[in-house]
């Protein structure tokens, strides 16, 4: 797991989530993590299995919900701290899924590890108007100190640009999201590859 990491984000997509990712897949982005914070679950299941279809080659996350994930036997799931705990997600989905945890400290990110988590989301790096929820911004110290204790890769969300990413990837993260870079221009696969750029050398 490396490169830029897509998260849909419909509110602020131009396009649509179903072009979004697209353009999102013809950079090479190995990792898509459908979120959808106010669709009801019948579309949501819809667009999921529609989503689904197009990451053939890619991992297809969904975010919260580990029964969608189930239903359209996606790749996994991506939980925040207020969602179903790792090791009852982990019970449901199997062993073979991926699970990835939102975390904004070294405790969560240890709790986290310790009940079987694929990799973690580090969020958010930087103040950030993308998740209403996403609490204070956590820096680069939390990035450095994660990737000296643990051996997960790590997702930096939040508050990331063109101009701060290197700083993010230099203190240890092998994945970065920038939703509101991204979505809300006009031509998105372009905006991504300069972020998938970064990761090169």
């Amino acid at each position: 797991m490396k490169g830029y990491y897509f998260i849909t984000d419909a509110r602020l997509s131009r396009a649509g989530n179903i072009s979004d990712v697209k353009s999102a897949l013809a950079t090479g982005v190995r990792v898509v993590q459908y979120r959808a914070k106010s669709t009801g679950t019948r579309d949501m299941l819809a667009e999921a299995l529609e989503l689904k279809q197009l990451c053939q080659g890619a991992i297809f996350l969904v975010n919260d919900r580990v029964d969608v994930a189930l239903a359209v036997d996606a790749d996994g799931v991506h939980l925040g701290q207020e969602d179903l705990p790792c090791d009852e997600a982990r019970r449901l989905l199997g062993p073979e899924k991926i699970i990835g945890i939102t975390v904004a400290s070294l405790e969560e990110a240890l709790s986290a590890a310790r009940q079987g988590a694929n990799y973690l989301g580090v969020s958010p790096i930087f103040a950030t108007h993308t998740k209403l929820d996403a609490g204070r911004p956590t820096g680069l110290t939390l990035l450095r100190e994660l990737s000296r204790a643990l051996s997960l890769p790590l997702a930096a969300i939040g508050g990331l640009t063109l101009k701060n990413t290197p700083e993010a990837i230099a203190a240890g993260a092998q994945m970065v999201c920038a939703i509101s870079a991204v979505v809300t221009q006009d031509d998105v696969r372009a905006e991504i590859e300069k972020f998938q750029r970064l990761f090169v050398g």
